[in-house]
């Protein structure tokens, strides 16, 4: 009877969802992305569901090698791309696959590159909420040669309840209902947040432009420097820390925030306050 057990327990398919299990790891992949895996739904159509579960899939909830050298998190590889790359073993030796300045526009690639490409086509006409019909439809254009593919993505999308974010309509309604929760449970990994066709997050204690690019992927230079600010400069909790080039409006979340000038600072070093949506209160 044992080996009976044993020899079941072999052929069950390594995609059937009693062989998985919950990960905090991937858990927090999901909330540091959902936002802009929503976003993007709203923008290209492609359900949310699919996308954080190829996410986490493609790139080990971004710890993969390809993640961390290229943040290329859904293996897209070189096909057309004219783009930075970066050189990896896969179906062959030392393949070709795209490369991103950060995680972020591996998202946006991902999007474009399955409304663009012919062969992902006839998803689009699947409901939005279809996550079975495209995990499969994925595999039958050939996203991945793993047999168990479509399983594999099916199976997170149910373990972690991801069917849920498909159902959003309206972004804008989802992130007014949702912005307040952004610290909850004290997750290590801050949620990237879109606003004005920008990225950002909201900063908590202990956060330094150095610490913030080492989790996002980013040139802690190239934060610093997209928010006007020196690389050493403290960061304050609460602060809106953008991680593209700033929009001129702030989120409506770091409005009419008061920054009161502290003796020895400067109105003129406390001015960069008011670029981040604060306002100057100088104290007399």
């Amino acid at each position: 009877m044992q080996k009976l057990l044993i020899t079941l327990a072999l052929v069950l398919p390594l995609g059937s969802q009693a062989q998985i299990t919950w990960n905090q790891k991937y858990q927090q992949y999901i909330d540091q992305y959902k936002d802009i895996a929503i976003e993007q739904m709203m923008r290209w159509k492609v359900p949310a569901s699919i996308t954080l579960a190829q996410g986490i899939f493609e790139s080990g909830a971004g710890q993969s090698e390809l993640a961390r050298k290229g943040n290329n998190h859904f293996g897209i590889k070189c096909h057309g791309w004219g783009g930075a790359t970066v050189y990896q073993d896969d179906d062959q030796r030392n393949e070709c696959f795209r490369a991103y300045a950060s995680p972020f526009e591996s998202f946006e690639d991902h999007s474009h590159f399955l409304a663009t490409g012919q062969r992902y086509k006839q998803l689009f006409a699947l409901k939005q909420t279809d996550y079975k019909g495209w995990a499969h439809g994925l595999k039958a254009a050939g996203y991945a040669t793993n047999p168990q593919y479509a399983q594999k993505l099916i199976d997170l999308i149910q373990l972690y309840k991801l069917y849920e974010y498909d159902k959003e309509k309206d972004y804008d309604k989802y992130m007014v209902q949702h912005t307040k929760n952004h610290n909850v449970g004290g997750l290590p990994l801050h949620p990237i947040k879109i606003y004005n066709k920008n990225y950002y997050i909201i900063a908590r204690q202990g956060d330094t432009f150095h610490l913030i690019g080492q989790e996002i992927g980013i040139s802690y230079r190239k934060i610093a420097n997209y928010n006007e600010r020196d690389k050493n400069d403290p960061i304050e909790e609460g602060e809106v820390i953008w991680l593209k080039k700033k929009q001129k409006k702030a989120p409506k979340e770091y409005k009419n925030r008061h920054h009161y000038v502290r003796s020895g600072e400067s109105i003129n070093s406390a001015s960069s306050k008011k670029v981040r949506g604060e306002i100057i209160v100088s104290h007399l």
